[in-house]
C-alpha cells in the first residue's frame, strides 16, 4: 500500500487508539501533569497524542525554545533546490488547539526530587512525568579545529533552520570549479543516510549552476547507510564529481581550520570553498542535566523508553539510547506513540498496548531517484530489536524510484500533521 497522509494518520491511530472514560490518578494538585521538552518528532508527538487521548484528563505542558520548527527530514532538498524553507516550516498552533500548553522558552534544569523543570525565563514547572526529546548537541574537539564558534564559518547544518540556510548561502556563493569538503560524524548520529543525501543534493546544486566543481567527503566510518545505492547514484548522476574517503584511506584523520578554509586528511591538506563539518553527537543538554545519561546518550527501557535512571523520566528520538532503531524522525515519532500510551497509563489506568516500532529512512540522489530503507522493532529486555528490515535495490527502474520519492513526500505530510495537528 502507497503511504500517504491518510494511511499514516489510520496506522498511528490504530497504534496508539484511545480507550474511554479512563480512571485518573491524580494526586492532591488535581489532574495528573506531564512535562514534555523538546518539540520535534518525538516531544510534539508525545504532547499530542497524550492531550488527545486523555481527553483533557491529563494536563499537558510542551516546552520548546522556538516559536517556529524546521524539520530536519528534508531539510537536504532544500540544499538541491527541491524545497523552498518556507516549506519545512511548522506552526505549534495546532498543538495548543489540541489542548497542549505550549511555552516558549528553554529548560535548564530539572529538578528530579521535587519533579519541576526550571526555564530560562525563571521560575519552574511541576510534572509527575517528564518527557524529553531534546535532539542532538555536539561533542567538543571531535573535529580537531572545530568547535561551535566556527559553524558560521563551517557550518554544521544539522539542526535545521539558519544554519541550513547559511550552508546552502555559502553553496550558492561558490566559485567555477570551487570545492565543497564535508566532515562526516562517526556512529551512531542523527539520521545515519543524512550525510549521503546531503553529498547528492550538493552534487544536484552544483552539477547545475558549478559543473566543474568537486566535492571531498572524509568519513570516519568504512561503511555507511545506503551505501551501495549512493555510490550507483553517485556514479550514474555525477559522475568525477563526489570523492569519498573512508576510514581506510584517513577519511577519520581529519583536521580543520576555519580561518584558512582548509581541510587536513591524513595529512594531505585540502583547500574548501565550502565546509560542512559535521561533528560526532550526543543526547541533548537537558538530558545531561537531568542527569540521565550515560555521558552521551539517554539509556532506556525497550517497553516504555522510560529512562533506566529514572521511571517517571522518558527519552525519546536522537537523544535515547535503545537498542538497534535508528535516530531518526520516523523513529522518534514511533517510539512517541508507544510512551504516549504507557504514560497515559500510569496515570490514568487505561490500558497500555504492547510496544511496536517502525522506521523507514528516505534519500533523494537525484530528480525522482528516491531510496529507502527501513524496519519494524519490538521490546525485548535488552533493547528494542529488528525485527524484519528491508532496503532498496541497486539497479531499479526508474519508475520505481520516482514512486520511492512520492512516497516520501506522502510520509511527509503525514508525520508532521501527525507531530503538530
Amino acid at each position: 500500500m502507497p503511504l500517504n497522509r491518510r494511511t499514516f494518520l489510520g496506522t498511528a491511530a490504530v497504534a496508539t487508539a484511545a480507550l474511554s472514560a479512563p480512571m485518573v490518578l491524580a494526586g492532591s494538585h488535581g489532574k495528573p501533569r506531564v512535562v514534555v521538552i523538546g518539540g520535534g518528532a518525538g516531544g510534539a508527538t508525545a504532547a499530542r497524542y497524550i492531550a488527545k487521548d486523555s481527553k483533557g484528563e491529563i494536563d499537558v505542558t510542551l516546552i520548546e525554545p522556538t516559536r517556529t520548527y524546521y524539520t530536519c527530514f528534508f531539510s537536504n532538498l532544500y540544499l538541491g533546490g527541491f524545497k523552498e524553507m518556507n516549506q519545512l516550516a511548522h506552526s505549534y498552533g495546532g498543538l495548543a488547539a489540541g489542548g497542549v500548553n505550549v511555552v516558549h522558552d528553554w529548560a535548564v534544569g530539572v529538578d528530579r526530587d521535587a519533579k519541576t523543570v526550571a526555564l530560562a525565563g525563571g521560575g519552574s514547572v511541576p510534572y509527575d512525568k517528564l518527557i524529553l526529546s531534546p535532539g542532538i548537541d555536539f561533542v567538543d574537539g571531535s573535529v580537531p579545529g572545530w568547535n561551535l564558534a566556527a559553524q558560521n564559518a563551517m557550518p554544521h547544518a544539522y539542526k535545521a533552520g539558519s544554519q541550513t540556510e547559511l550552508l546552502k548561502a555559502q553553496l550558492q556563493a561558490m566559485p567555477e570549479g570551487g570545492t565543497f569538503a564535508m566532515v562526516a560524524p562517526p556512529n551512531p548520529y542523527r539520521c545515519p543516510p543524512g550525510p549521503y543525501e546531503r553529498i547528492s543534493m550538493v552534487a544536484h546544486f552544483l552539477k547545475e549552476n558549478n559543473p566543474t566543481a568537486k566535492i571531498i567527503v572524509a568519513d570516519p566510518k568504512a561503511k555507511f547507510s545506503k551505501m551501495g545505492l549512493f555510490q550507483e547514484g553517485w556514479a550514474n548522476h555525477y559522475e568525477g564529481m563526489v570523492d569519498w574517503i573512508g576510514e581506510d584511506f584517513g577519511g577519520g584523520n581529519v583536521e580543520v581550520d576555519p580561518g584558512a578554509m582548509t581541510v587536513s586528511i591524513d595529512g594531505e591538506v585540502v583547500n574548501a570553498d565550502v565546509c560542512n563539518v559535521i561533528p560526532a553527537m550526543k543526547a541533548g543538554r537537558i538530558a545531561e542535566l537531568a542527569g540521565v545519561t550515560d555521558g552521551n546518550w539517554a539509556p532506556v527501557n525497550a517497553a516504555d523508553m522510560s529512562s533506566k535512571a529514572d521511571a517517571d523520566i522518558y527519552v525519546l528520538g536522537d537523544a535515547s539510547q535503545q537498542g538497534d532503531m535508528p535516530k531518526s524522525g520516523f523513529s522518534a515519532n514511533s517510539q512517541a506513540k508507544v510512551c504516549a500510551n504507557a504514560v497515559r497509563g500510569a496515570l490514568t489506568g487505561s490500558k497500555v498496548f504492547p510496544a511496536r516500532y517502525a522506521n523507514t529512512c528516505w534519500s533523494l540522489i537525484a530528480t525522482n531517484d528516491g531510496v529507502k530503507v527501513g524496519a519494524t522493532y519490538e521490546a525485548t529486555p535488552e533493547k528494542i530489536a529488528s525485527v524484519e528490515g528491508f532496503i532498496s535495490e541497486t539497479g531499479e527502474s526508474a519508475e520505481v524510484r520516482k514512486a520511492t520519492y512520492e512516497e516520501s513526500e506522502g510520509w511527509y505530510t503525514g508525520i508532521t500533521t501527525d507531530m503538530l495537528g
